[in-house]
This record gives structure tokens, sequence and C-alpha cells, in this order.
């Protein structure tokens, strides 16, 4: 994921340890983030410490697309340029 790579080292290892930790083999993911509302519905939320992880969780295969990560500054602005 492109907005993975462009973070320091440090955040990204905080931030692939965080997702391993609590979202890999998760039964629940939901349990771990919050729903996005408005333009944004269907859309999950994970606060990790500054950063905020945007995802959508499919119940099919309990499949979570990270769609984007970034400094909760900046996040949300983007998401509102998502296609």
């Amino acid at each position: 994921m492109k907005a993975l790579r462009k973070l320091d080292r440090p955040t990204r290892a905080l931030l692939l340890s965080w997702i391993e930790k609590n979202l890999v083999g998760c039964s629940d993911p939901r349990t771990h983030g919050r729903a996005l509302s408005a333009e944004s519905s269907g859309l999950w939320r994970y606060r990790i410490g500054y950063y905020r992880l945007i995802a959508e969780i499919s119940d099919a295969t309990i499949t979570i697309l990270i769609l984007n990560v970034g400094h909760r500054e900046d996040i949300y602005e983007a998401l509102g340029s998502r296609g």
C-alpha cells in the first residue's frame, strides 16, 4: 500500500504490529474499530496513536481491505477525494 510505504520506518512498524496483533485472525474486526458515517458509510476507522487506518470489511470471508492510512490531521481529507 502506497500510503503505508510513505511513512517512516518506526511508524510503519508500529502500524503493522498493531494490525498483526489486533486484526489478523480476529473473528470480529469491528470490535477494534468504529464505523464511519455520511459519505464514508460502509468504511471502518481504527485508531492507532496519532494515526488512522481506514478499512472496508467483507463479512463473507472476514476480509479487511485497508484503503488508506495516515495521520489523524490528514486522513479524513484524503477520504473526501476517494472515487
